[in-house]
C-alpha cells in the first residue's frame, strides 16, 4: 500500500510539464531575441549616422573656399601688451597713408577731425585738414545748397557719393567703410596687414576673371582691390623711410585706433582699477585681521558645574 502511495505522488510531483516549460522557453527566446534585434537596429543607425555626418564634414572640408586662405601670421604690434599703448606717432603716419592712398576708394564715415585731436595732431593741424576738403552745406537764405570748407565737427568725406557709384568704378566690388574694420575682420590688425602685404601671383589653376588679384589671405583668393602699398608711394612728413610694410604698419595701426579710439583710456582705467583693488585688499584684510583676533586669540575654558 505504502509503496502503491509512492508511485502516485512521486509520479504526481516529478511529472515534466513540457507545455508550460514549452511555452516560457519560446517567450524568454522571443523577448531576448527582441532585445538582441533592437540593439543591434539601433547601432546599424548610430554608425550609419556617424559615418554620414563624418562624411559630410569631410566632404565640406575639401571643398571649402576657405581651404585657399591662409591664416594671418601674429604680429609684435606695440599696443599689444596688458598695459601698452597706441603708437601715436604711427597714427599719424597712418592718417597719411589714408589720406593719399586708402581714401581714394575707402571711406570712414564714422571718424571726424575733431577725433584727430590730441592723438595725432593738435587742434590747429586738425582744423587745416578739415578746411582741405569742400564739404556740402545748406541751403542758404535762397534755398540753394553751397560749398564750403570743412570744419573741426565734419567727417571724413565719401569718394563716392553713393554704394552704386562706388561699385561701377570698382567692376561691381564694393570697397567696405574703414571705420571699425579692425574689429569687423577676423585676425584684426594682423589680417589687414597680411593683406596689404600678401600680394602675389596665383599658383597653377587658379583662374582669375579680369579686374581681380590673387591674394592668399582673403577668402577664395581672388580679390578686386589691387596692390596698394609699394615702396616709397608717398614721402612721411617726419621723414620714416616709406616701405611698403611700413606702410602697412601705421596704417594698420591708424586703423586700430580708428575702431578702438578708447584703447589707450580704457588701459589707464584698468591699471588704475588694479592699483585701487589692490589697496583696497591690503586694507581689507588688515581689518579682517584686526576684528577677527580677537576671537580667533581667545580662550575657553570648560567648568564643571557644582553638584548640589
Amino acid at each position: 500500500m505504502a509503496a502503491t502511495v509512492g508511485k502516485l505522488c512521486g509520479a504526481g510531483l516529478l511529472k515534466t510539464n513540457h507545455g508550460v516549460i514549452r511555452h516560457q522557453i519560446s517567450s524568454f527566446t522571443t523577448t531576448h531575441g527582441w532585445t538582441k534585434g533592437r540593439k543591434a537596429f539601433y547601432a546599424a543607425i548610430g554608425v550609419l549616422t556617424g559615418g554620414t555626418g563624418a562624411l559630410l564634414f569631410a566632404l565640406d572640408h575639401s571643398v571649402k573656399a576657405s581651404e585657399l586662405e591662409l591664416h594671418p601670421p601674429k604680429n609684435p604690434w606695440n599696443h599689444k601688451g596688458i598695459f601698452s599703448s597706441l603708437d601715436h606717432a604711427s597714427i599719424r603716419r597712418g592718417y597719411e597713408v589714408y589720406k593719399q592712398v586708402c581714401a581714394a576708394c575707402h571711406s570712414m564715415r564714422f571718424i571726424a577731425y575733431r577725433n584727430l585731436i590730441g592723438v595725432s595732431h593738435t587742434e590747429a593741424e586738425a582744423k587745416a585738414e578739415a578746411e582741405e576738403v569742400q564739404v556740402q552745406d545748406g541751403p542758404d537764405d535762397t534755398g540753394n545748397m553751397f560749398m564750403r570748407p570743412g570744419k573741426l565737427s565734419d567727417y571724413f568725406p565719401n569718394p563716392y557719393p553713393n554704394e552704386e557709384a562706388a561699385r561701377a568704378a570698382n567692376n561691381g566690388a564694393y570697397p567696405p567703410d574703414l571705420s571699425y574694420i579692425t574689429s569687423a575682420r577676423h585676425g584684426g590688425e594682423d589680417y589687414v596687414f597680411a593683406l596689404l602685404t600678401g600680394y602675389c601671383e596665383p599658383p597653377a589653376g587658379v583662374v582669375l576673371r579680369e579686374g581681380q588679384y590673387y591674394n592668399p589671405y582673403f577668402p577664395g583668393g581672388a580679390i578686386s582691390m589691387a596692390q596698394a602699398l609699394y615702396n616709397e608711394v608717398l614721402e612721411y612728413s617726419d621723414g620714416t623711410p616709406a616701405t611698403a610694410s611700413q606702410l602697412a604698419k601705421d596704417v594698420c595701426t591708424f586703423l586700430k585706433w580708428a575702431a578702438e579710439p578708447e584703447h589707450d583710456q580704457r588701459k589707464q582705467m584698468a591699471l588704475k582699477a588694479i592699483l585701487m583693488f589692490s589697496l583696497l585688499a591690503a586694507v581689507t584684510y588688515y581689518i579682517k585681521r584686526h576684528k577677527w583676533s580677537v576671537l580667533k586669540s581667545r580662550k575657553l575654558a570648560f567648568k564643571p558645574s557644582s553638584s548640589k
